[in-house]
């Protein structure tokens, strides 16, 4: 059975820059799409960052583009949230999540469909 940690999270100040983790266990991730997820308080949760399990495709919502970078080592069993420029609306808990190819879809609003094993998250705050 997949299981998924993220690690990475913490403290940062606006500006500044965090590299998230996604480590699998159970499973290989090279077959999977993983998604970067988050979770402000009070509200729900959103899609930010999908890669492709076949063949590494990314997609960004909007609020992220060109601030963050999904990327894999299938070597490693990871995935990555590279985040830089980091504002204090970035506040959230982050989740990562895999998903079936050909089923996984997140959408440029953040919503998403078809992600079968999650992790539990881990914080991040940004702020002064």
């Amino acid at each position: 059975q997949l299981e998924l940690v993220e690690s990475g999270g913490g403290l940062v100040q606006p500006g500044g820059s965090l590299r998230l983790s996604c480590a699998a266990s159970g499973s290989s991730l090279d077959y999977y799409d993983i998604g970067w997820f988050r979770q402000a308080a009070g509200k729900e949760r959103k899609g930010i960052s999908l890669i492709s399990g076949s063949d590494g495709r990314t997609t960004y919502v909007d609020s992220v583009k060109g601030r963050f970078t999904i990327s894999r080592d299938d070597a490693k069993n990871t995935v990555y949230l590279q985040m830089n420029n980091l504002k204090p609306e970035d506040t959230a808990v982050y989740s990562c999540a895999a998903g079936v190819p050909g089923t996984a879809t997140m959408w440029s609003d953040g919503g998403y469909y078809g992600m079968t094993s999650w992790g539990k998250g881990t914080l991040v705050i940004v702020s002064s």
